[in-house]
């Protein structure tokens, strides 16, 4: 047992922190209250806050390495544009400097995966930012599949014959398309072998999604590109996470009548292409505003991992209520990519996930003095 003892609680569920002991066992936050004890180990936090640790809903840690080049670069695979049947965990290197960083800073989990490349280009995994094996490391696999519209797929396939958004739409709708009717036969054959169809890779990946066992996650930044996501979620009734999402903020009327989860970013970076144009620090605040559930990204290493709760606090600084951004990068991301009953809040339960700052971590002058993922302390 571990006993976080006279912290400020920061608990992603309710507005107010209050301050508060919160005793660990096995890994799980067994009991928060006033006055606890323990047999164990006890932490003093006294005039410390201790927040959820932090997630991220959308990144590349662990893919594409620290130090970039070929060999540390394992997010896109440039040689199919469709490729559903790719497993992220086959890249992910949990010894990777990036992931380390991100712990210490109090990012705990992530769901991370292949790049926008590519129309499909596999499925993501969500991990723990501590340990050698990433099969250790994994809270969900598959989290989603990884799909992407706009400027990417034209960009990276234009001389393979996807020169426009109609044609990365096309590639997406005919995966459904031919995913569905397999699945259909396979129902039909009603486990006889001799009456199912071939076996089809690209066709199984897809299974999950048409049962909707996953979301599709889709990189759309433009407005339109938004609105080609949503119509092909509709259009074959399968879930949607809308990623990105850059300009969320010129449709947010119509996003606000919709349930699906909306990553927003990177912001922080210069708008490097056209379909950037529109970016602003504002539009979490204003989907948020709106009523949209919105998890702030890093999309890192566009931006680096770390940065993720700095993130928050320049969403806040350009408007955004500052109890929404905390929810932006603690329990809405875990409800974007659906491991909410573990982690995202300090609520009885839960993994004992924290990161403790001396301040408000959303400020660059905070300093995070102790990250705990799974009850442990994680060691520089």
């Amino acid at each position: 047992m571990t006993l976080l003892k006279n912290g400020m609680i920061h608990d992603a569920v309710n507005r107010e922190a209050y301050r508060a002991d919160i005793l660990i066992e096995d890994g799980k936050i067994r009991q928060i209250g006033k006055d606890l004890a323990c047999d164990g180990e006890v932490i003093d936090v006294t005039g410390l806050q201790v927040y959820p640790g932090f997630v991220e809903a959308h990144c590349h840690l662990g893919l594409d390495g620290y130090g970039i080049g070929f060999e540390g670069a394992d997010y896109n695979e440039m040689g199919d544009i469709c490729t559903p049947h790719l497993r992220a965990i086959d890249s992910f290197n949990p010894l990777d400097p990036s992931v380390k960083k991100a712990a210490l800073a109090g990012v705990t989990t992530v769901a991370t995966g292949q790049g926008s490349a590519n129309a499909l280009g596999g499925t993501w995994i969500a991990v723990k930012t501590v340990g050698i094996c990433v099969d250790d490391m994994i809270i969900k696999d598959p989290v989603a599949m990884k799909g992407a519209l706009g400027e990417n797929p034209k960009r990276c396939y234009r001389e393979k014959g996807n020169c426009a958004r109609m044609s990365t739409a096309a590639v997406i709708r005919n995966m459904l398309f031919k995913a569905r009717q397999y699945l259909a036969k396979k129902e039909a054959a009603e486990g006889d072998v001799s009456k199912e169809p071939a076996f089809d890779f690209k066709c199984e990946a897809m299974i999950p999604v048409l049962k909707k066992e996953i979301p599709l996650k889709l990189h759309a930044h433009q407005a339109n590109d938004i609105l080609t996501a949503i119509r092909l979620a509709k259009e074959f009734d399968v879930n949607l996470t809308l990623e990105h999402t850059t300009e969320g903020h010129l449709i947010a009327d119509i996003l606000a009548k919709t349930d699906y989860p909306m990553a927003v970013g990177p912001s922080l970076t210069h708008a490097t292409k056209f379909e950037l144009q529109n970016k602003s620090w504002t539009t979490p605040g204003i989907l948020a505003a709106k009523g949209c559930r919105v998890s702030i990204i890093t999309d890192s290493p566009v931006i680096p991992q770390e940065y993720l709760p700095l993130c928050a606090g320049l969403a806040v600084k350009a408007g955004m209520d500052e109890f929404e951004a905390l929810k932006a990068i603690t329990i809405n991301p875990a409800m974007h990519i659906g491991i909410a009953d573990r982690v995202g809040s300090i609520e009885v339960g839960k993994d004992a996930d924290f990161a403790i700052y001396d301040g408000n971590p959303m400020v660059s002058d905070s300093v995070c003095k102790l990250v705990i993922i799974d009850g442990q302390r994680v060691k520089a």
